[in-house]
């Protein structure tokens, strides 16, 4: 049975004279992504981060606008769809933007160096972005999450608010030197195509210091890793900011995992 997101992704479009015969799920995680066929369109549908992100429209929204601002410098993105209009939208219950389809190798994906090579040049254009942009990126998925975990009845939360409690404290400490992010700058948001690299999924995009999107490329814990990614990068940044950033990504990627476990 097709899932109840797909056919409302593909009723918006029909609605706007986007005729799909064959959508098929690219992705079913946070966001049921799907791919319009034949139309080039893939829609992005809100699923689990609709749970945890009151503002998911706003996310949505931001997608669009950097992966705009950044194809019209002539950054190498998923860019809006211009067969209808981008979004975000709500219907049926689910909150959906469209962009285009960028045929790729599903199967090929860039290491983690040769992703953090690519980022400095990403870095460059994302500083004149000046759209508005939230300040607190990860610590609001934290404190949303939380929210949504304990309004279930899910037990055992204490340590993660204890853990949450010593990261706020150091937070001040780490973040400056901000600007606008990827913020999910990972192998698995960059698409191999035919030409190139293309990057993608700009919805976690955050004004914070550069040092999260490394920790989003290390890898792994702790200061070999951090030093490793900070190298690679091309300096920039501290290795001991990295190593925060990498604990409050383990943090966050912990309590996604609890979430999934939960429902």
């Amino acid at each position: 049975m097709t899932p109840a997101s797909v056919r409302a992704a593909v009723a918006l479009a029909a609605s706007h004279g986007v005729v799909s015969t064959d959508p098929v799920v690219l992705e079913n995680g946070s966001n049921v992504i799907v791919h319009l066929r034949p139309a080039p369109v893939v829609a992005r549908v809100a699923a689990r981060t609709a749970l945890v992100r009151p503002s998911v429209a706003d996310h949505f929204a931001r997608d669009l606008a950097v992966s705009a601002f950044l194809a019209a410098r002539g950054v190498p993105v998923v860019t809006p769809s211009s067969e209808l209009p981008a979004g975000p939208h709500a219907a049926d219950g689910f909150v959906m933007s469209f962009t285009t389809y960028v045929p790729h190798f599903p199967g090929v994906e860039l290491t983690r160096p040769d992703v953090l090579a690519l980022l400095p040049g990403l870095h460059a254009e994302l500083r004149l972005y000046d759209g508005e942009l939230p300040a607190r990126g990860p610590l609001d998925d934290i404190d949303n999450t939380l929210t949504h975990l304990e309004g279930r009845g899910v037990p055992g939360l204490e340590p993660f608010r204890a853990r949450r409690a010593e990261l706020r404290e150091d937070w001040d400490a780490h973040y400056r030197d901000v600007q606008p992010l990827h913020g999910d700058a990972h192998h698995g948001n960059v698409l191999m195509t035919s030409s190139g690299p293309v990057w993608n999924d700009f919805e976690d995009t955050w004004r914070g210091p550069v040092g999260w999107d490394l920790a989003c490329l290390a890898g792994a814990r702790g200061e070999e890793a951090a030093r490793r990614a900070v190298e690679l990068y091309g300096g920039g940044t501290a290795s001991s900011d990295v190593e925060y950033w990498l604990e409050v990504r383990v943090l966050f990627g912990t309590l996604w995992g609890v979430l999934v476990e939960n429902g």
